[in-house]
């Protein structure tokens, strides 16, 4: 997808001049400090930066898990930034797909019963079976994660996520517990999920490879947007030098 195109759908986030200031007793630490964004329906975009540069505030105020001190969020038309408990729990559920760098199964489900465990309260969701065969996994339906690989819980747990086909799919660090050869399978789901279901998926990573699968490429430092690049092509998740 080229950014002509992206430029001309909806935007699906906007915030404006957001600051998160977290307190630890005397201490404060500023974690965001005046981000200007706007993200497009149907994008790849890497979230670039070492630790502590304030991606995965970005990544949870954007998903709903954490609210800015200061700035405003908006997602679609809908204003996020004062919302309430409740209205947030909504949005999350009906539009936000969550993929972390740990698995996250219930131990004690099959992969299709954990895909299930998100579908049975969605709005108009996958099958299951549908969702584990999107991401290669159609022949392990009833494993339970004991069974399943590092890769092949991180694709149940990719599954899982896209199964209420949600409009937006945030990952953080979702190959951070896998070796490179297993990475590149779930950066290939991940690429598969957003071409195949124009899905805005956001990826956050310490790793510069992966950079050069995305439309764009957001480097964050100290708090705010160091540099925003566009890739005129994208490499394959295959291709990329790790």
């Amino acid at each position: 997808m080229n950014m002509e195109s992206i430029a001309e759908t909806s935007p699906v986030f906007v915030a404006r001049n957001l600051a998160k200031v977290y307190r630890m007793g005397e201490v404060e630490v500023q974690a965001l400090r005046g981000i200007d964004l706007t993200l497009y329906r149907g994008e790849l975009v890497v979230l670039l930066g070492p630790s502590g540069s304030g991606k995965s505030t970005l990544l949870n105020i954007l998903g709903g898990l954490d609210a800015p001190s200061s700035g405003e969020v908006y997602y679609l038309d809908h204003k996020l930034t004062g919302a309430t408990e409740a209205e947030l729990t909504r949005f999350r559920r009906e539009h936000v797909g969550f993929v972390f760098q740990f698995y996250n199964l219930i131990p004690s489900l099959t992969a299709r019963e954990n895909v299930a465990a998100v579908t049975e309260i969605s709005e108009s969701p996958m099958r299951p079976e549908d969702a584990l065969g999107l991401v290669g996994l159609g022949n392990r339906l009833d494993h339970f994660p004991a069974q399943l690989s590092g890769g092949e819980q991180q694709r149940v747990a990719i599954a899982r996520a896209v199964a209420k086909n949600p409009a937006v799919l945030l990952c953080d660090e979702p190959t951070g517990a896998l070796d490179s050869a297993t990475g590149v399978v779930v950066l290939e789901v991940l690429e598969k999920v957003n071409r195949e279901l124009g899905t805005l998926t956001v990826l956050i990573t310490h790793n510069a490879g992966i950079a050069d699968m995305a439309d764009r490429v957001i480097r964050l430092s100290d708090g705010r947007i160091a540099d925003i690049h566009e890739n005129a092509t994208k490499k394959p998740a295959c291709e990329l030098a790790w």
